[in-house]
């Protein structure tokens, strides 16, 4: 006896890659063809009888039912597509061509897996839109958030950190730590993963399965967990910077990250490596450009770009604003004598001396030589830049020690201008600031 002829159908649909779906009018699966279980990851007997909704991922299933009705309407769709959730809790990304078979009184779909592709496409967003971030981002703490945003959009990245390696030494610090609502303290587990990528160089994957394949500290941090977590190496061509870390929250805690995931964490961290390189490279290009290299003080340029801000507010807000110019007396006799490295470490130490007598809030800068200035903003009466001068004076007093162990003391003449008393524009007040420094030079050495 010949087979009938669906069966017929049936064999030959269980020889396609794609799969072959037919669901009645309830929503229900009363056929799927072999390749069902590839992609669904049940067998073709457990999805018959199941609702297909049931399976369509939560966020998808409004826009789906309502694909359906209208296939059922008499409308063919050819290139539908939402996200299955597979038996083993992974999402997987369906193409859809379906139409309704008035005859049958079914849906008769194709279903095709595009998980791939989405991944590669989405991949490939990610690397180009960490590299628009590296351009556009003003600073680091910028560039970490929006790279937290653009790897969220690829992997579960409930909380997200990086750890960079300092300057100096390979020891690890912080430098973003946050969770979708905001930054958050990294927990010792955080610490310890970092330091493990970072001596091993290799990505690391915290899950109840690779628990045992874990170092004794990792397991005993991770037993204590619920979550899970992938640390990642940011690994330059050059160099190895530091640590992307994830971990997971909320539904991701129970499937767990794959090693799919690591691979494409490791994929995408080869980029924000390079991303948070070169926006350090820029970060230390601009200091260099804008402060003085041997005391690290703002230099003539940011000196005159602070000032005009700050003259700008106190003109908007009605404030009142006092510049200090500041120039070391005998500062030539004493490099003369005691040499330029002892007058390189006098400098150094005077730049200290005079940020510990302002706020955080004000600038002090040098413009060259011995010659330092210094914006105090917000000024509520003259007297209180007359009370940092005379707490100038203090501090230079006393003595420096020299690297020989022979110490030196210093003393400085000091102008000070008021805004808006001496000057309504940079000009003024730079000019009366240093007439009156002069005067005051004049006088000092006239006492001598």
């Amino acid at each position: 006896m010949k087979k009938p002829f669906t069966s017929t159908i049936a064999h030959f649909a269980d020889l396609l890659m794609d799969a072959v779906c037919m669901v009645d009018p309830q929503g229900r699966f009363v056929f799927v063809s072999a390749a069902g279980e590839r992609i669904f990851g049940y067998t073709q007997q457990e999805m018959i009888g199941m609702e297909m909704i049931d399976l369509v991922a939560p966020a998808d299933r409004e826009r789906t039912l309502a694909a359906a009705r209208s296939i059922m309407d008499g409308h063919p769709n050819s290139r539908f597509e939402n996200r299955y959730i597979r038996k083993d809790g992974q999402i997987v990304h369906i193409m859809w061509s379906a139409r309704w078979s008035e005859a049958d009184q079914l849906r008769v779909a194709v279903a095709r897996d595009i998980t791939a592709n989405k991944r590669t496409d989405a991949m490939q967003a990610a690397l180009y839109a960490i590299s628009e971030a590296a351009h556009a981002s003003d600073d680091l703490p910028a560039l970490f958030q929006r790279i937290h945003q653009i790897i969220g959009a690829l992997l579960p990245a409930p909380v997200f950190g990086v750890a960079l390696c300092g300057e100096h030494d390979q020891s690890l610090q912080f430098a973003y730590h946050a969770s979708t609502s905001g930054a958050l303290p990294p927990q010792p587990l955080a610490h310890l993963l970092g330091e493990e990528v970072l001596r091993s160089g290799l990505p690391v994957l915290v899950t109840p399965a690779t628990l045992p394949l874990l170092s004794p500290a990792l397991q005993a941090a991770a037993g204590l967990e619920t979550d899970c977590w992938i640390g990642a190496p940011l690994a330059t061509s050059h160099d190895l910077i530091g640590v992307l870390l994830l971990q997971s929250g909320g539904e991701q805690s129970r499937t767990g990250y794959t090693d799919q995931d690591q691979d494409l964490l490791m994929f995408v961290s080869k980029q924000v490596a390079t991303a948070i390189h070169r926006k350090q490279l820029h970060t230390r290009l601009r200091h260099m450009a804008q402060h003085d290299e041997l005391t690290q003080l703002p230099n003539r340029r940011l000196f005159h770009d602070r000032l005009v801000m700050a003259l700008a507010r106190a003109q908007r807000h009605k404030d009142q604003l006092s510049l200090l110019f500041i120039d070391l007396n005998k500062f030539k006799q004493i490099n003369d004598h005691y040499g330029h490295a002892s007058g390189d470490l006098l400098l150094r130490e005077v730049a200290q001396r005079l940020k510990r007598c302002v706020r955080e809030a004000d600038t002090v800068a040098r413009l060259g030589g011995d010659e330092f200035v210094i914006i105090l903003e917000e000024v509520l009466v003259s007297g209180d830049a007359l009370h940092i001068k005379e707490k100038i004076h203090q501090a230079l007093a006393a003595p420096v020690l020299l690297a020989d162990g022979r110490s030196l003391s210093i003393t400085a003449s000091i102008g000070v201008a008021h805004y808006p008393e001496h000057g309504a524009d940079v000009q003024q007040l730079l000019r009366h600031a240093d007439q009156s420094m002069y005067k005051n030079k004049l006088q000092t050495e006239h006492a001598e």
